[in-house]
């Protein structure tokens, strides 16, 4: 048993606030109750009301004679607590609060919202809303829709949560038109009780449900989302669109369900690391379920592409690689088989080209070919309607061919839309695009997210032997700000993150002396109150190779500095390293999500291109080494034109490291290692750069 069960299962349901008016929601939804057939007992509660929709009603939910598992509530804000307390007095297990007015509104709302949290959560009841649009549950011995949505939700495999009500109106029409089935639907508004999170934990046991679809604007518990929807993943897919991806949007957002956004590169690494598939939008997000819903998933990337012309051929085949998709080598033996089926006139390469005079027996035999192909992992079959051939006959070809296959088919069917009003019936038939650009970017989806799956679970996040206590005496030297540089170095040491040779100087005469000890060529860099960017100052000075040019360099920074405002107040000097690739490594830190981890090509021009990956903590092995190995530059690490390949092992430890930095001493904010120097295996790999900002808390 679930504690959601009474919401999506119950075997009666009280609609408070039921109207006689037809144009109210109120009458919406007991209509839709009515309509559905639901399996069970509907009471209509409204004082002033005898009948309601040919049932009786009640003037409150005490009134009623019999049990009420479920209670949907539709009266004004401040008449919401009186009913739930009239529901708890009746035994009550669910709620579903659509009247808004709560924390979506403001201060007042908000707190309205948290007492009537603490009601349903002191009575034991589980709540769905408020500020929502109600629950469907499809299960034909159910036939649950307490919502007032114009369109009802067809039997199918996909759970659907949606945090806007009026959006969710959308998405059932949407769902509608493609022929997507649900098992359950529910919009949850304001979450104050219910979450996206609960909702995962219950589809993940629900044997109906094969995937779960959610469109956020926030995240209740971010670090419980992360620890459920990486479990939830191995299982199933999770879709998600998640909105406030701009700092406007997020804005609203938060005015709107009265929750923080959370930034949307944090995001974006919460989900990839969770084995999330994001899409943009909802057709994008539908395009992606379809494929999910309907098609195995496929053992790696390479796609064979079918036509009968050209035009979309090419389209589809830069949309597949332009998606990190590979375009198939197709075996000797599958060419060979194509040149016994098709005219002299087709391209048996890839893409397959069987041109415009192909039919059924081409579709079915040439798509069977290339399933057959171990070279192939994904199919795409494109279809461009000719004169003579039905396109519901080439689908049905299709069909017949991917029938039995354990690798995914695709098509692109261009044709009228009489031909999607009988395919949008059809579950047993492979999932149907208007256009190459959808199918390639599903194809890539389904891809990415068996490539997921197939990454190996690591058994434990690593841990290594640091001295905390010593960190965190050199961290109480600053209460709130930028560690000074050699504090930030100290720290670096401390967990075992090599850094260049380097001393400390609060005067010229300690300055050279430094010098001497590094030993030249040196770096040297200024320290004053209020100095963050160094270089942009003046206040560095690179490849100094004896006593004379380090005196030089000191004179003429301390000019600069002081006719600046800011004289120094300590030097900072360190051997000046080559060799190696330049890579960056960073911790920041968002007040909602905690550290959020990032690593990429580094130096000077890391601003410029922003190759870089983020993960969140806690990391595990295989996710430093996808952090490391997923930057877009990672060639250049593995070695080109005759350059040795970094140590890339040595960077994802250092991950890890950074990774439980941020965890163990939550009071560093912000870290940047720019650059780090990464030597071949063997060599002296070394941060040259390092910016550390602490917080009070």
């Amino acid at each position: 048993m679930s504690s959601l069960d009474p919401v999506f299962s119950p075997c009666s349901v009280a609609v408070v606030g039921a109207s006689t008016r037809r144009d109210s929601i109120g009458f919406a939804l007991l209509h839709n109750l009515v309509l559905s057939e639901f399996q069970g007992a509907v009471y209509p509660v409204n004082p002033g009301a005898r009948v309601i929709h040919s049932l009786r009603a009640y003037p409150k939910v005490t009134a009623i004679p019999d049990p009420v598992d479920l209670a949907v509530i539709l009266v004004p804000r401040a008449a919401v607590a009186g009913v739930v307390a009239d529901c708890v007095e009746h035994g009550v297990r669910g709620l579903v609060v659509i009247s808004a007015g709560f924390a979506e509104t403001g201060a007042e709302g908000a707190a309205q919202e948290k007492a009537l949290r603490e009601q349903v959560r002191v009575a034991g009841i589980r709540m769905i809303g408020p500020n929502c649009m109600g629950v469907i549950n499809t299960d034909p011995e159910i036939r649950l829709n307490a919502t007032f949505a114009p369109v009802p939700a067809r039997r199918g495999s996909i759970g659907f949560v949606s945090q806007s009500g009026a959006l969710g109106v959308a998405i059932l029409n949407v769902a509608e038109e493609l022929g997507i089935g649900l098992t359950q639907f529910v919009s949850i508004g304001n979450k104050a009780d219910v979450s996206g999170n609960d909702l995962l934990e219950y589809w993940e046991h629900d044997e109906a449900t094969r995937l779960v679809c959610m469109y956020l604007e926030s995240f209740g518990n971010p670090r419980r989302f992360t620890e459920i929807a990486k479990r939830v993943s191995r299982k199933k897919p999770i879709l998600i669109v998640k909105s406030g991806r701009t700092a406007a949007g997020a804005r609203a957002a938060s005015s709107h369900t009265g929750a923080i956004a959370g930034t949307d590169v944090t995001v974006s690494a919460f989900l990839e690391q969770c084995g999330v598939l994001r899409a943009d939008t909802i057709d994008e997000l539908f395009d992606m379920a379809r494929a999910l819903d309907r098609c195995p998933l496929p053992r790696g990337k390479r796609v064979a592409i079918v036509t009968n012309a050209g035009g979309p051929a090419i389209m589809a085949t830069d949309s597949c690689v332009n998606l990190g998709l590979e375009m198939a080598d197709l075996g000797a033996a599958t060419r060979e088989r194509l040149g016994q089926l098709l005219p002299p006139q087709a391209s048996l390469e890839n893409p397959v080209d069987m041109i415009a005079s192909a039919a059924e027996t081409e579709y079915r035999e040439s798509v069977g070919a290339v399933l057959g192909d171990p070279g192939v992992d994904l199919v795409l079959a494109i279809f461009v309607t000719p004169l003579l051939v039905h396109p519901m006959d080439v689908m049905e070809a299709i069909a017949e061919a991917a029938r039995g296959s354990d690798k995914p088919v695709l098509c692109v069917i261009m044709a009228t839309e009489e031909f999607y009003e009988v395919v949008r019936a059809r579950t047993d038939l492979p999932p149907v695009y208007r256009f190459p650009e959808s199918a390639a970017k599903a194809l890539a989806q389904l891809a990415r997210y068996a490539a997921w799956r197939r990454t190996p679970v690591d058994p434990e996040i690593p841990r290594f032997e640091v001295d905390d206590e010593a960190v965190a005496g050199v961290l109480a030297r600053t209460e709130d700000g930028y560690l000074p540089e050699g504090d930030a170095l100290r720290l670096l040491e401390l967990y075992g993150i090599p850094v260049v040779r380097w001393r400390e100087a609060t005067s010229r005469r300690e300055a050279l002396a430094a010098a001497e000890e590094i030993g030249y060529p040196v770096v040297l860099k200024a320290s004053a109150e209020g100095l963050v960017h160094k270089s942009d100052a003046g206040a560095v000075a690179l490849d100094l190779r004896d006593g004379d040019e380090v005196a030089e360099a000191l004179d003429s920074m301390t000019a600069s500095l002081v006719a600046a405002g800011q004289p120094p107040s300590e030097w900072l000097l360190q051997e000046m390293a080559r060799g190696g690739h330049e890579v960056i490594f960073g911790i920041s830190t968002d007040p909602r999500f905690g550290p959020l981890l990032m690593f990429g090509l580094g130096g000077r021009y890391v601003e410029v291109f922003r190759d870089v990956r983020f993960g969140v903590t806690p990391l595990a092995a295989t996710e430093a080494r996808q952090m490391v190995r997923g930057i877009r530059g990672f060639p250049l690490l593995e070695g080109v034109r005759g350059d040795a390949p970094a140590d890339t092992e040595r960077l994802e430890e250092i991950l890890l490291r950074i990774a439980q930095l941020a965890q163990s001493h939550p009071r560093v904010r912000e870290l940047d290692i720019n650059p780090f120097l990464a030597a071949p295996r063997g060599g002296k790999s070394r941060a040259l750069d390092v910016r550390v900002r602490v917080s009070r808390e």
